[in-house]
């Protein structure tokens, strides 16, 4: 065997010494740059994508804030209507009390009907959203994308805590 023989030991040795030094030189010029390369690039992207996810989720919020002051202001301007109509309903007959009686019900009911019918369909572009940006970062993150119901849940039972 000429792998025992001492006098094969230094030429051996030597071209031992060469191969390694050029595999490490190609490692070190060719493949660790690369491979730094794309760790850089997949970290610059998972870190847009949270940016992006936190923009969406303060966007969210400031939607969901601009709801709930209208909503109060809505209920306060219902309120108005339904202090003036009493008090106009103090100086006139009992018919035409009972009448406005009737009209300002109906246009409390209405109020309340568009109010909740915007706080519907707010909830529903929350959820929406939410559910398509979860479903983004999450194929991005692992490469696959999950069952929508599975991330409607997740979204609803977030939003719950």
């Amino acid at each position: 065997m000429p792998q025992l023989n001492p006098l094969d030991w230094a030429p051996q040795l030597i071209w031992l010494i060469l191969t390694f030094g050029l595999l490490y030189l190609l490692m070190v010029w060719v493949a660790l740059p690369r491979i730094g390369a794309v760790i850089d690039t997949r970290a610059a992207h998972i870190a847009a994508d949270l940016a992006s996810a936190d923009k969406l989720r303060r966007e969210t919020e400031e939607a969901i804030a601009a709801y709930e002051q209208a909503l109060a202001e809505a209920k306060q301007k219902a309120h108005v209507i339904i202090d003036e109509g009493r008090a106009k309903l103090k100086d006139e007959t009992a018919a035409e009390r009972a009448k406005l009686d009737k009209k300002l019900a109906a246009r409390s009911a209405e109020a309340e009907a568009r109010i909740e019918k915007a706080k519907v369909s707010a909830m529903k572009e929350v959820n929406t959203v939410a559910v398509d940006v979860a479903s983004d970062i999450v194929r991005k993150l692992i490469g696959a994308a999950p069952a929508k119901g599975v991330l409607e849940t997740a979204v609803t039972t977030a939003r719950k805590a």
